[in-house]
């Protein structure tokens, strides 16, 4: 069956970095768009960054434009979402979810357009 899973977050002091991924099983990545959404205790959940199928085309929150990048790895169905500079109000849980049309756009993208969600992983950013 279709999974999502996510990996790599934990604590970080302001200013590190990390690496998120992941896992896809159960279809073919390239077929799909891949986004990463947060979501803060009492905050709703907000698109992060969102990279399409086909050409890749890569897509980012203002918030944090500049210093995260997201990739996709087809062959090994992975995506990764590389987080550097990291400040306080990073700190959330982190999923990544399927677009069933491999579309990004519009983009910021409402959750409610795709299908599979993982599980979250926790990412916390303090000193």
């Amino acid at each position: 069956q279709v999974q999502l899973v996510e990996s790599g977050g934990g604590l970080v002091q302001p200013g590190g970095s990390l690496r998120l991924s992941c896992a896809a099983s159960g279809f073919t990545l390239d077929y799909y768009a891949i986004a990463w959404f947060r979501q803060a205790p009492g905050m709703e959940r907000e698109g992060v960054s969102c990279i399409s199928s086909g050409d890749g085309s890569t897509y980012y929150a203002d918030s944090v434009k500049g210093r995260f990048t997201i990739s996709r790895d087809n062959a090994k169905s992975t995506v990764t979402l590389q987080m550097k500079s990291l400040k306080p109000e990073d700190a959330a849980v982190y999923y990544c979810a399927r677009h069933p049309l491999g579309l990004c756009e519009p983009w910021p993208s409402d959750s409610y357009d795709y299908d599979y969600w993982g599980q979250g992983t926790q990412v916390t950013v303090s000193s």
